[in-house]
């Protein structure tokens, strides 16, 4: 395991979610799926070949449309052939957490210059549904506290895997932001936690100020580039 892409796909090839679910609650493992297997090699491959540490970004958990899809954090089929240049099959629906942070990374110098200094991933990296629809890890009581172990050992193995740990980034200013802080508070992996306003909630209902948005993610990024 000698690269970041190395050590972060042995991560995700040997996670093993055995936790249970609350009734009614579904998990989505990308990760399982030979497609989705074959794309998210080709995308550490291609970005993250080499041995550098990288700022950490920690969403949620993945989404249906996006991450849920194509096993790459708020990276949805769309954006992951028209902006990562990798080529699929799969259906081209957009994701509205994916067309932020895209235009986000157009705006910082592209894929290349981001994903160099950058690591996107999620406080659980497995994804839940409910219902039909998505499920973050914190709304229920019963499936945090069954699936917590879970997520500290993958966040654990997730810094090992070539984090600065002076700051993160949390997106997610509310609920996200309390549960991350109340988690490294516990596992002592980060110095420094800066919050970021949520993807999905910044394009559901700020969308009018989308570029004040994008500015500030560039400001406080850019603050971080080695």
């Amino acid at each position: 395991m000698n690269t970041f892409a190395d050590r972060i796909l042995h991560f995700y090839k040997n996670l093993q979610p055995e936790f249970k679910l609350p009734e009614g609650v579904e998990m989505m493992h990308p990760f399982k799926r030979r497609e989705a297997w074959r794309l998210l090699s080709a995308f550490y491959k291609k970005f993250y070949s080499d041995n550098m540490p990288r700022t950490y970004i920690f969403g949620i958990n993945p989404g249906r449309f996006g991450g849920g899809v194509t096993g790459i954090p708020f990276t949805d089929p769309l954006r992951l052939q028209e902006m990562c240049g990798i080529e699929h099959n799969l259906p081209h629906k957009p994701e509205l957490s994916s067309d932020f942070i895209y235009r986000f990374i157009a705006a910082f110098g592209g894929v290349k210059y981001f994903y160099q200094h950058f690591f996107l991933t999620a406080i659980c990296p497995l994804g839940f549904t409910q219902h039909g629809k998505n499920l973050n890890y914190y709304d229920s009581k019963e499936l945090f506290h069954n699936a917590k172990s879970f997520i500290e050992t993958t966040l654990k193995a997730q810094v090992k895997a070539g984090a600065l740990q002076e700051t993160a980034f949390c997106l997610g200013e509310g609920v996200n932001m309390k549960y991350f802080t109340l988690l490294n508070e516990e596992l002592q992996l980060f110095k420094h936690i800066e919050p970021l306003p949520h993807p999905r909630w910044v394009m559901q209902y700020r969308r009018s100020k989308m570029e004040e948005y994008i500015k500030l993610y560039k400001d406080k990024l850019e603050l971080h580039v080695k």
